[in-house]
């Protein structure tokens, strides 16, 4: 655990998470935890849901590895069972997409994702300001059709969202049943429908790797989207760094999944930085939540979803853009101008 978070001052963010997440007396709770979990992190969150009156168990597995698509604990009898009798379960892994989840949340579970280091997890913890703000950008989401991102650089992407599919509204707490949430985190984002992001996308210097590197973006990477696919990446070494990292998710010669058009939002915590790129680069874990959080940074994504799995997946915060809802522009050149989706007018965006 990182020097610059105490443990009091940890075990009380962790009460007040739990407290967010509705955790009541008597409730069950199921902490997941693997070899790479910080144990000081794990027991904290034990001593603190145990505090309140929960039923806390640990759940401990090895072999957590999405690079390997077969790699899969979950496998094994009795392990889902076990999760899906929890009121909450508590991952200190990345869970989302994962199997497991789907009788969880079916059981009316709620899923809390723990991703960061202490630092990040105490600066980052959300409030119900920023609930209300990520569910009133939600529902300007959920009411249109189309969805458009525009840049100066030449970004001009535009798709149909899949209706079929579910806003994602994270507001960094799992409150209500069958939730699922990362402590932290806050934006909205949909998945486009099958087939319909065209355009292009400019990525540029300053902008965010944040899968599969946690580095900032030094060189141009120009990407043509057709049908829902990236067909042509263009660009000098980031552009190459890009393509490979897609190439090297193909599980054949044919496989396409990696190129696909994945989720797409903007971040809107107010507390999360694009600073934190130049404090942390090369630190996954202080960056994880920050990065992808932001206020009015537009999230592109590649890979896998809810209908698509693939072992690849590339999550990339860029700056400077506008967002169309519909007609409505919500975001404009990195701004959030909607003042229902502000949680703090100090921070509308970077």
């Amino acid at each position: 655990m990182q020097e610059s978070s105490t443990v009091p001052e940890l075990y009380a963010a962790f009460r007040r998470q739990f407290m967010l997440c509705e955790l009541k007396r008597g409730e069950v709770m199921a902490i997941l935890t693997d070899q790479k979990t910080d144990r000081i992190m794990a027991d904290t969150a034990f001593a603190a849901a145990t505090d309140l009156g929960a039923n806390v168990y640990e759940l401990y597995v090895r072999g957590v590895d999405d690079r390997f698509m077969d790699s899969d604990p979950f496998k094994a009898p009795g392990i889902t069972d076990a999760l899906a009798k929890a009121n909450i379960v508590v991952s200190f892994f990345v869970g989302f997409f994962s199997a497991w989840e789907v009788p969880v949340r079916a059981a009316g579970g709620r899923v809390l994702n723990i991703l960061d280091t202490p630092e990040q997890l105490v600066r980052l913890q959300t409030t119900p300001a920023v609930k209300k703000a990520v569910l009133s950008g939600g529902r300007r989401m959920g009411a249109v059709d189309t969805v458009r991102a525009t840049s100066a650089a030449g970004t001009d992407l535009t798709w149909k969202i899949d209706k079929e599919l579910p806003i994602v509204s994270a507001y960094g707490y799992a409150d209500t049943p069958g939730s699922l949430a990362q402590w932290g985190q806050a934006m909205v984002a949909c998945f486009p429908l099958d087939g319909s992001a065209n355009g292009r996308v400019v990525v540029q210097p300053g902008d965010v790797w944040i899968l599969p590197y946690a580095r900032m973006v030094q060189s141009p990477i120009e990407l043509t989207v057709e049908n829902g696919f990236i067909r042509k990446i263009q660009g000098a070494q980031d552009a190459f760094a890009f393509r490979k990292a897609l190439e090297f998710a193909k599980i054949d010669a044919d496989d396409m999944a990696p190129f696909a058009v994945s989720h797409l939002g903007w971040g809107m915590n107010p507390l999360a930085h694009w600073s934190d790129i130049m404090r942390f680069e090369g630190s996954m874990l202080d960056l994880n939540t920050s990065m992808r959080s932001y206020p009015a940074n537009f999230l592109f994504s590649t890979g896998p979803g809810p209908k698509r799995k693939t072992r690849g997946h590339i999550d990339m915060p860029m700056n400077h853009c506008s967002l169309y809802l519909g007609d409505e522009k919500v975001i404009d050149e990195g701004r959030i101008v909607c003042s229902d989706m502000i949680a703090d007018p100090r921070h509308v965006g970077h």
